[in-house]
């Protein structure tokens, strides 16, 4: 009887900071058919267990490069001599950082097997970008793709490529699930009786916090936000709600290991950003039964269950008020977990890589 050889998989990452590509790469490290490394070209072992303690548990299956701002060859070396020592037959990059050293070291060490995933398609506004990835997607030839449709019209307008192909991204339906919302509010130390809004996300402007607090302003006292997280715009937030004078209505959770128990203790979860490729909080949210209220950028519009969750556009602070007014009033013949569970589950994001990288 014929044996099948393992397949050794890397996924190459810019850093394992907490955010969404990096939660996907560890639940497609996780579900796949692969025994599967991660490569992170920034930071170190010991700065990103501290930072991201979720990690511990993958800790034998992930390597860090520590790489420096700037252009580094050793790096292409590095990666070189750890894809030949670790047998690897396949090398999965994600964003342009990880295609040029991991994309260049696959090549250089013959391995066969290249797929590249862009995230979002908003960086390719710059012409130096655009440049560059033209240049490694003609040297390289991964196979290429998109997270999200609407990535992949914005990235065949910037590099003229057409017939992107698209897998979408998942979550582990099997971890984010509904729950009992005063004993997780218990958990995390929240008001019982407030309806609490909640945003995960990094504190960075793109992800616009700012405008929810604004937001937050025309509601009613009632409503409270919750914001998990942590990032460079922390301080500046705190200031705003100090301003608005609305301190008592906000709370910083700062970073959460337990997402599910974050999103259970909550009435609406909102994502304000002003670009997104095709982000995953949605999906946990209302994996988890709780109706959203999403900026209609990037890939958004295909990570929202229609019949219960609202697109609203990005920078509109009294836009984001009202659709939260109006979902909290509605009854719904679906819950927002069904279609999640149709369209957002990571066993079939992870069977769809799976088969590009060679699965039989």
């Amino acid at each position: 009887m014929k044996t099948s050889k393992v397949k050794m998989s890397a996924q190459i990452v810019q850093h394992l900071n907490p955010g969404g590509i990096e939660t996907l790469v560890l639940d497609l490290m996780r579900h796949s058919k692969h025994k599967t490394l991660i490569f992170s070209l920034e930071g170190t072992r010991a700065q990103a267990m501290e930072k991201w303690p979720i990690l511990k548990p993958f800790a034998d299956h992930l390597i860090f490069l520590n790489k420096q701002p700037g252009f580094e060859p050793k790096i292409i070396k590095a990666l070189i001599r750890l894809f030949t020592w670790h047998k690897i037959t396949s090398v999965h990059t994600h964003h342009i950082g990880p295609l040029l050293y991991g994309g260049l070291a696959c090549r250089l060490c013959g391995i066969k097997s290249l797929i590249h995933t862009e995230h979002d398609a908003w960086h390719l506004a710059s012409l130096k970008r655009r440049l560059l990835q033209r240049c490694l997607l003609a040297a390289l030839r991964p196979l290429w793709i998109a997270d999200a449709k609407a990535v992949a019209v914005k990235i065949s307008d910037y590099l003229h490529k057409p017939n992107v192909r698209v897998i979408s991204n998942g979550i582990d339906i099997d971890k984010f699930i509904p729950g009992n919302r005063q004993a997780a509010r218990r958990r995390l130390s929240l008001p019982a009786d407030a309806s609490l809004i909640g945003c995960a996300a990094r504190l960075e402007p793109v992800k616009g916090q700012d405008v929810l607090i604004r937001a937050l302003t025309s509601l009613p006292p009632s409503y409270h936000l919750v914001i998990a997280g942590d990032g460079s715009t922390k301080s500046a937030l705190k200031r705003l709600v100090r301003q608005e004078k609305i301190s008592a209505r906000v709370h910083f959770l700062g970073m959460v290991n337990d997402m599910p128990t974050f999103y259970q203790a909550l009435d609406i979860f909102c994502l304000p950003s002003r670009f997104e490729g095709m982000p995953l909080s949605p999906l946990e949210a209302q994996a988890c039964n709780i109706p959203s209220v999403i900026t209609n950028v990037g890939g958004c519009s295909e990570v929202v269950c229609r019949q219960t969750s609202t697109l609203v556009p990005p920078d509109k602070p009294f836009a984001i008020a009202e659709a939260i007014l109006n979902l909290s009033v509605l009854s719904y013949r679906q819950n927002p977990r069904a279609f999640v569970q149709q369209k957002g589950n990571i066993k079939d994001t992870v069977l769809a890589y799976d088969q590009l990288a060679g699965e039989p």
